[in-house]
């Protein structure tokens, strides 16, 4: 598989460096982590600029390997992180387009390009994290809506939400990964009680989110009532797929940065912390070749990323943690302040083998989907 770039997809990258570099030296300061009203504006500005210098689509209407390209080199210029538009632009937005009607796409598609709109999600519930179709958040038709109440936990942006990706039970008599509905829900909705959580880096980008007979139209249901698994599997697939492929860059800078601090506070001069950096670089290497193949064979199949998206997710959880661990080494006692860089990092590293589906559900999925081996009972 040749992984080098066509003329066209050179071109496109030489278009985008000069553009971020004549515009990056212009922008904002970033507001405060805690600031959750001043970083929606911040990030949905950053939006609105990609949106009027033709950047906006790269995430559906582009090719997989342009998309990856853009992610590349706006990672590399230190350009601004998708932030609370993450939900929107990598998991919602895409999702809508793959399986939304048109009136739908219509709907929802241009107010995420424009940064005029965020999104959450609402799949994760206390009793059903890794074992998401366990879902008990119950849906009934009234009419023309679906009338919702239970709760959602982990729920990425919620305090500054337009709208929320929604998993339901709509039949709770069926098997539980077929009774499931997936709808998009107005957050201004009557009955939405949400609590933001405090994770161990001090951040507090998830919250819970508490569901007391809220009206949800049916006409925002996308696919088909009790069809919800499959729809969910289509936004699993871009979030395992390629919306961790920033971060493979921004780690492989960061590992750079780690062997110029252990040069100058000497603890280069270890040899098993050189062979971790080596090691690390290696690792980031070939999971970037693996994002590529991804983006690859996602494009030879219409653009959804498969259950490779898995093989990716899983080691990447585990290489970040590694990363920061090392990054630990390298500090000394430095790493337990929480203002010097990579502190804060390490913390946060630690959810990754948990988000975006557990390394044991990722260990199941490569072995049922690409292995052939029979499910468990």
């Amino acid at each position: 598989m040749d992984l080098s770039d066509t003329p066209e997809e050179a071109a496109f990258r030489a278009r985008l460096r000069e553009w971020l570099a004549a515009v990056l030296p212009g922008l904002p300061p970033k507001p405060s982590p805690d600031d959750w009203p001043g970083r929606r504006a911040y990030d949905l500005g950053w939006q609105r600029r990609l949106h009027d210098a033709g950047y906006a689509d790269v995430h559906w209407d582009a090719s997989p390997t342009t998309r990856l390209i853009f992610l590349e080199e706006t990672e590399k210029a230190g350009a601004p992180y998708v932030g609370a538009n993450f939900v929107g632009l990598l998991h919602a937005g895409p999702t809508i387009a793959a399986e939304g009607t048109a009136e739908q796409r219509e709907r929802w598609l241009p107010p995420i390009l424009r940064g005029e709109e965020v999104w959450c999600q609402g799949f994760s519930e206390p009793g059903a994290g890794s074992d998401l179709a366990a879902l008990r958040t119950r849906a009934r038709r009234d009419g023309d809506a679906y009338v919702v109440t239970g709760s959602k936990i982990w729920t990425s942006h919620a305090e500054v939400a337009d709208w929320c990706e929604l998993l339901v039970r709509t039949d709770p008599e069926a098997p539980k990964h077929r009774g499931i509905t997936w709808l998009a829900m107005p957050m201004d909705a009557p009955g939405i009680t949400v609590r933001p959580l405090r994770t161990l880096a001090g951040s507090a980008e998830f919250a819970e989110v508490f569901l007391d007979e809220v009206r949800v139209p049916v006409a925002n249901r996308v696919g088909d009532e009790d069809d919800g698994w499959r729809v969910t599997m289509v936004t699993l697939s871009f979030e395992r797929g390629t919306a961790f492929a920033g971060e493979v860059v921004a780690c492989r800078r960061v590992l750079g940065e780690l062997a110029v601090e252990a040069r100058k506070n000497g603890r280069w001069d270890d040899p098993a912390l050189r062979r971790r950096l080596g090691r690390l670089h290696a690792e980031f290497r070939a999971l970037w070749r693996l994002t590529q193949w991804n983006v690859s064979a996602a494009e030879a199949t219409g653009g959804v990323p498969g259950a490779s998206g898995s093989v990716f997710k899983l080691r990447y959880s585990h290489a970040r943690q590694e990363l920061y661990d090392t990054a630990a080494a390298v500090l000394g006692p430095d790493c337990l302040d929480l203002d010097r860089p990579w502190t804060l990092d390490r913390l946060s590293a630690l959810s990754y083998t948990i988000a975006a589906g557990t390394s044991q559900i990722q260990h199941d999925i490569i072995a049922e989907r690409i292995l052939g081996l029979p499910r468990g009972r």
